[in-house]
């Protein structure tokens, strides 16, 4: 593991484990590697919960709860979608904070949206924050950055208010 890896993830583990708060996860275009990078340190039981890996518009609707008209209005690759998968899983998941990732890893477009466009979202009980990723990467490699970056979005949503740094890898 690539040592800005390691780094996010300690920083996650410790986090979640000194303040006593839960974590789940939604994941679309990432497959499954966010749940993943929390598993691969030990301790992760203490407080991860569990992920849904919701790769298909019926499971973002039918399991997770995204509405059926923000799918319409905006599209699976949006803020607005990412917002509600984090939203959503928080709440059947009853976790302080959640995570999530949509978006078109490639090779094709998708929604008339480009190639590396991925939208991460955290949130917690009282507020959600996106943020656009434009990825340039091969397949594996936007996975990897889009998984990483949204490690980095929940740690910064936990430390609102304190300079926090991660090096881009």
């Amino acid at each position: 593991m690539e040592r800005v890896t390691s780094e996010i993830i300690i920083k996650v583990h410790e986090l979640f484990k000194d303040r006593k708060l839960t974590l789940s996860v939604a994941e679309s275009c990432t497959g499954g590697l966010i749940c993943h990078y929390i598993t691969s340190l030990p301790g992760a039981s203490a407080f991860f919960r569990g992920g849904i890996v919701s790769y298909s518009d019926d499971i973002k609707k039918n399991i997770i709860g995204v509405t059926p008209e923000t799918i319409e209005r905006f599209g699976v690759v949006s803020a607005e979608t990412a917002c509600e998968m984090a939203e959503r899983v928080r709440l059947i998941s009853s976790t302080d904070f959640s995570l999530s990732a949509t978006g078109n890893l490639g090779p094709d477009v998708l929604e008339k949206k480009e190639r590396g466009l991925v939208y991460i979202a955290a949130c917690r009980k009282d507020r959600t924050v996106s943020r656009e990723l434009r990825l340039k990467g091969d397949r594996e490699r936007n996975k990897e950055d889009a998984a990483l970056e949204g490690l980095r979005l929940l740690v910064e949503i936990m430390l609102e208010g304190r300079d926090v740094h991660f090096s881009a890898g």
